[in-house]
């Protein structure tokens, strides 16, 4: 799977997620360290990539101001707790295809994960003519 992973997730788990095989890359290798979150969401899904973050105003976009979104993980993880939540990852990134995951804000724990669909527009079509 593709990822943008936010500034403020620990690099062992953009560590992890590359040995799992997936295609990382960070907000600071794009030169967003310092972007806004709206920045970070737009280029996520310009560049079709899941965004991940341990940011929980994210979910308040997505769902509050309905803000587009490729798909965003949300890591609820401490220090303490990161083994736990990579495993965690794990069986999501296992068990949930990227399109399902493309569709959806997920909140990985250490002991369960959580899926909620995203909202979305849809866009008028022939038939259906915009008011």
């Amino acid at each position: 799977m593709n990822f943008l992973v936010d500034h403020d997730v620990y690099f062992m788990t953009v560590l992890f997620l590359r040995q799992e095989g997936h295609d990382v890359i960070t907000a600071k290798e794009l030169s967003m360290h310092e972007a806004g979150d709206a920045d970070l969401l737009s280029t996520a899904k310009t560049l079709d990539r899941i965004f991940m973050s341990r940011d929980k105003d994210f979910g308040a976009l997505v769902f509050l101001h309905a803000v587009t979104s490729p798909g965003v993980i949300f890591l609820r993880v401490t220090p303490l707790e990161v083994d736990q939540v990579h495993g965690e990852l794990r069986r999501l990134l296992r068990e949930q295809t990227e399109g399902t995951l493309k569709k959806s804000y997920c909140v990985v724990e250490s002991h369960r994960y959580r899926i909620r669909q995203l909202p979305y527009k849809q866009t008028p079509t022939e038939e259906e003519p915009e008011n």
